[in-house]
């Protein structure tokens, strides 16, 4: 095949790279916000409620929560945490047809989970997860593991370079590498790389990426 050929090829592959992950990046709208309607009998009406609210709780922390992170380990976290671990990622609620007896609850639940809560929370139970962070400015580290340097290293570059991130190689080893960017890159950062089938993890602030 002639080289004017290969670079032909080359642009339209690169063209619908970047289509293909422009297009994610303008689907990839996060909602963190759910409802749960509920209905609780216990032996008082206050005991009803406070398990009513655990219960539309751990369904829209699932509901919600497994769209953006592996959806085993996210029910399995939840069904194994208590009450006040799942309440701390919960950013504000609201009631809508609450109905009392001595012994029953029942009422429409909504509820908005906190992003950075969620964030950190399924970080520290090890689950992979691509929640966007809002943080602008400074700069946050990206530590990198490659199987095959050559190729890995390649192909971190191009998906990179269709996002205009700027990769600031800090260090390049065998089959590591540290990389420095804009803490305002880091959305299209994740959502770059995961397409391209990376798989990545928080670390207090700084980001591991590994194939």
């Amino acid at each position: 095949m002639r080289s004017s050929d290969m670079a032909v090829i080359g642009k339209v592959f690169l063209l619908t790279v970047s289509f293909l992950v422009g297009g994610m990046t303008a689907s990839f709208a996060v909602s963190l916000q759910g409802t749960a309607s509920v209905n609780v009998t216990s032996d008082t009406a206050a005991t009803a409620k406070n398990m009513a609210f655990d219960e539309a709780r751990r369904q829209i922390l699932n509901d919600k929560l497994r769209q953006y992170a592996d959806a085993d380990a996210v029910r399995d976290a939840i069904n194994k945490a208590g009450a006040d671990e799942l309440a701390n990622l919960i950013q504000s609620s609201s009631i809508d047809g609450e109905q009392t007896s001595d012994t029953t609850y029942s009422a429409s639940v909504s509820m908005t989970i906190d992003i950075n809560a969620a964030r950190t929370w399924l970080t520290q139970h090890e689950i992979q997860n691509w929640l966007p962070t809002d943080d602008v400015g400074d700069t946050f580290v990206v530590n990198v593991t490659m199987k095959d340097k050559l190729m890995d290293w390649s192909e971190l570059n191009r998906v990179t370079r269709n996002r205009d991130i700027i990769l600031d190689v800090v260090s390049l080893n065998a089959n590591t590498a540290q990389l420095k960017l804009p803490k305002s890159k880091r959305t299209d950062f994740t959502i770059a790389i995961r397409g391209a089938g990376w798989r990545y993890a928080d670390q207090d602030g700084d980001l591991r990426i590994w194939k």
